[in-house]
């Protein structure tokens, strides 16, 4: 047996994922708003990115939907500008003593609002920098208040342990019981603050005396008490209630709870009208969550009797190729310089190409989307019609996963409001006598139904199977279950008012 070295020519086929496809496919999964940022970083990081003025953003004769589609124009097609650059013996230097005259001149005849009457000032609210939140309103209440410099140590580490609902429970730490931190997170306070329990407790109950009622509890029935006492309203048939039948009040069981306390139905619903007053998360009012406002990629509006596709470029940078580096390059730059200008320029170039082509797509998947969903547009949700990603990428030639990436966390503005894209694709339910029916629209019927019942007499999911079959939707009532559950719909005995 001989060893030897031979050479052999074999063919195969591989995708080879470049950094330029990488990028490529990034792109196309960000939302507006991380594009919006990478475009920024990279301004800050490509000396031969160069942002466009506002002039020339549109095409000179090009229509508006034209111009809105083409936010990033190829190299190819950019006029080349290029900046003179002077050296040191150039003639237009900047005046330095000049300029600064002229600016502490400005300083004068600054605008300023000393000589503003109370009027004309914005509201104190206009300038606060963040709202307050629960622990800033004790802290507050606390320093107004009767606490020693030892109570208010404790009351500090209670404060600083109570979650977004108000409630104070300690995180669990390494080497310490789950169960004793949960029910008892005095235990740890008490520790930490180097006090006994009682002292603990002591100043515990100080702070539950501060706004807003029933915070700082361990738990909902001591939150409830709380409520209770500081409402006045801590009746023997309340106080019964919260302490032994919150899991009857839960079900709306009243019945039951009677027949325990022995009590009329009619006294138990008057205290549970009270109870039901109570708020059982007193931190809700005070989290410092502000709305998430949504721009759209992308606009349909309807224009007689069609639509059209706009693309929303507000905020996205026009990126072009610098005139300066570019006039560099045809002088003959050469060296590390040319070397570094190059491998910029291609970065440029490349980046520059990905984001056209990803708006491009963005377009394509819009408009065929509007085609397959025109009757929607037209008549509302109870049109929508099913549709998965293998119809729109036969119908743009491009590969499923393309447009799943290009419907991730990319929203559009329609005549019927605003939707994530991927809210268009749903599975089909079977309808007798006619056409198959999408999922959201099913959800659409069933919280009609629910919105349309009798309070007091809630429809129970066999119910609304039933009445669904009625508008011709056959589904099962698991089915009606798991949409009643997606759409945050109680069961019926959850529903079900008795005042």
């Amino acid at each position: 047996m001989s060893l030897e070295m031979r050479q052999h020519l074999k063919m195969t086929q591989q995708l080879v994922m470049t950094p330029q496809l990488q990028q490529a496919i990034k792109l196309l999964q960000l939302s507006r708003l991380e594009l919006v940022d990478l475009v920024r970083t990279e301004l800050n990081e490509n000396p031969l990115l160069d942002e466009a003025p506002e002039e020339d953003e549109r095409a000179e004769g090009a229509s508006p939907a034209e111009a809105r589609l083409e936010v990033l124009e190829p190299v190819a097609k950019e006029p080349e500008r290029a900046e003179e650059v002077k050296g040191e013996e150039g003639t237009n230097e900047i005046d330095w003593d000049q300029y600064l005259d002229h600016y502490q001149l400005q300083g004068h005849t600054a605008p300023s609002n000393r000589n503003m009457g109370d009027e004309d000032l914005p509201g104190v609210e206009a300038t606060l920098t963040r709202t307050g939140d629960l622990g800033d309103h004790l802290v507050w209440q606390m320093r107004l208040s009767a606490f020693t410099p030892e109570e208010e140590q404790v009351a500090m580490l209670i404060i600083g342990n109570l979650d977004p609902d108000g409630y104070f429970r300690m995180p669990v730490v390494e080497d310490e019981d789950a169960e004793t931190a949960t029910t008892d997170p005095l235990v740890r306070v008490s520790f930490d603050a180097g006090v006994g329990i009682e002292f603990a407790e002591h100043v515990l109950k100080k702070v539950q005396m501060l706004d807003p009622p029933g915070v700082a509890a361990r738990d909902l029935k001591e939150c409830l008490l709380l409520q209770a006492k500081h409402l006045n309203a801590d009746l023997p048939e309340v106080v019964a209630i919260i302490q032994g039948h919150l899991k009857q009040l839960e079900s709306k069981n009243y019945a039951a709870i009677a027949r325990d306390l022995k009590l009329p139905v009619e006294q138990v619903v008057k205290a549970v009208k009270v109870i039901s007053a109570f708020e059982p998360k007193p931190g809700r009012g005070y989290t410092n969550e502000e709305a998430q406002y949504i721009t759209p990629d992308v606009y349909v509006y309807k224009v007689g009797d069609g639509y059209i596709t706009v693309l929303n470029d507000d905020g996205l940078s026009k990126l072009r190729i610098s005139g300066m580096y570019r006039q560099a390059l045809k002088n003959g730059t050469a060296g590390s310089a040319k070397e570094y200008i190059q491998d910029k320029l291609r970065s440029a170039v490349w980046l520059i190409r990905s984001i056209h082509q990803r708006q491009r797509t963005i377009y394509k998947v819009t408009e065929s989307i509007v085609k397959f969903q025109r009757e929607f547009l037209d008549k509302g949700i109870a049109h929508l019609r099913p549709l998965i990603l293998r119809d729109v990428a036969e119908d743009i030639g491009m590969h499923e996963s393309t447009v799943s990436r290009v419907t991730t966390n990319k929203y559009v503005h329609t005549p019927q409001g605003i939707y994530e894209l991927k809210y268009f694709f749903n599975s089909a339910i079977g309808r007798t006598g006619g056409d198959d029916i999408a999922s959201e629209a099913v959800k659409n019927h069933i919280k009609q139904i629910v919105a349309a019942e009798d309070p007091k007499r809630p429809h129970s999911d066999q119910r609304i199977v039933e009445l669904l079959k009625g508008q011709n939707i056959e589904i099962a009532r698991r089915t009606v279950a798991k949409y009643r559950e997606v759409l945050g719909i109680l069961p019926s005995s959850k529903r079900k008012k008795f005042f």
